[in-house]
């Protein structure tokens, strides 16, 4: 049962995610052979400020943060 956790910054639309979701599956379906029933997609949205490339942040932290 293969867990995808995909991790982006903050803005995506349900419908958006939704569509990454079923390409996802899709192509474990057509290349491991797993069904869409087993596989489970998971979307965490990080702040830029939590973000860091390089040490430095993508973007500042909420005001009063």
């Amino acid at each position: 049962m293969p867990i995808v956790r995909i991790e982006l910054l903050p803005g995506r639309s349900a419908d958006l995610k939704a569509e990454i979701a079923r390409e996802f599956t899709e192509t474990l379906e057509r290349v491991a052979g797993i069904k869409p029933e087993a596989t489970t997609v998971v979307f965490v949205d990080i702040p830029p400020h939590d973000w860091v490339v390089a040490g430095k942040p993508l973007g500042s932290p909420p005001a009063g943060g």
